[in-house]
């Protein structure tokens, strides 16, 4: 029996950089990790209209059990947590596989937000939460003035 030695592609090639090297120098190796791990946070657009601020959460995929939603001392938290689970057996031999997912975004809310008048939704993998203005918060609607 013979042993072949794997050689790394910088052995084969030493004056050249790998590929993958190039792209850890130019992007960090952080960048990289992100995608392996699955360990993303999901992309959020915040609106303002008179009445209310409109946070939206893009995360495809979830459900909205899968969702948590607080606020504390003006803190709004936005989580959620994706367990998978699966196995296979087959001839003695079992592959257990585990996929978890999870993030958490937290934002400062203004003294201007009604709290305990925020709805939450889900559809079509886009939380939305409506935060809606106090009354003395929101614009009022110009008016002329009559001059004497």
């Amino acid at each position: 029996m013979s042993l072949v030695k794997w050689k790394k592609e910088e052995d084969l090639f030493p004056s050249f950089p790998s590929f993958s090297s190039f792209f850890e120098d130019f992007w960090g190796r952080d960048f990289f990790d992100r995608f392996t791990t699955g360990t993303t946070v999901p992309a959020v657009n915040i609106t303002e209209d008179n009445d209310n601020f409109i946070v939206e959460v893009a995360a495809p995929g979830l459900k909205k059990e899968d969702f948590k939603v607080s606020l504390d001392n003006n803190t709004l938290c936005i989580s959620a947590e994706l367990r998978e689970e699966k196995e296979e057996t087959q001839k003695k031999v079992t592959r257990r596989e585990f996929s978890f997912k999870s993030f958490r975004r937290a934002f400062t809310l203004p003294s201007s937000v009604a709290a305990e008048k925020i709805k939450a939704s889900y559809k079509d993998g886009v939380l939305t939460l409506t935060l809606p203005k106090k009354e003395e918060a929101k614009r009022l609607p110009s008016k002329e003035i009559k001059i004497d």
